[in-house]
């Protein structure tokens, strides 16, 4: 079953844009449309950035780093998970071996 498509607008910096997405993605487009105004805003502020095109792509830059960061931590701890999911699984298994010994 195909998804409808929604057209939304968005306002990044003051300038109104016109979105097509999934009708059940309107609300994080939305979200998205918002969180990406509120940091390129920040930049434009902040008076070191001039020019719209650079102001985006100090954004983009900005808001890629932070979500490979995130990544990073992401993996990083799945990898500890999976190491203590292992550790348990070995513990378990050595008990349950140990207790039938007893028997």
């Amino acid at each position: 079953m195909k998804d409808t498509l929604s057209t939304v607008t968005v306002t990044i910096l003051g300038k109104a844009y016109q979105v097509s997405c999934p009708t059940n993605e309107v609300d994080e487009l939305t979200r998205a449309a918002r969180f990406l105004d509120e940091r390129m805003d920040e930049i434009r502020s902040s008076g070191r950035v001039v020019g719209l095109d650079r102001v985006a792509v100090m954004a983009a830059l900005n808001v890629t780093n932070d979500y490979l960061s995130g990544q990073s931590t992401l993996d990083q701890t799945g990898s500890l998970i999976s190491e203590r999911i292992d550790h348990l699984t070995h513990k378990i298994s050595r008990t349950l071996a140990e207790h039938k010994q007893a028997e």
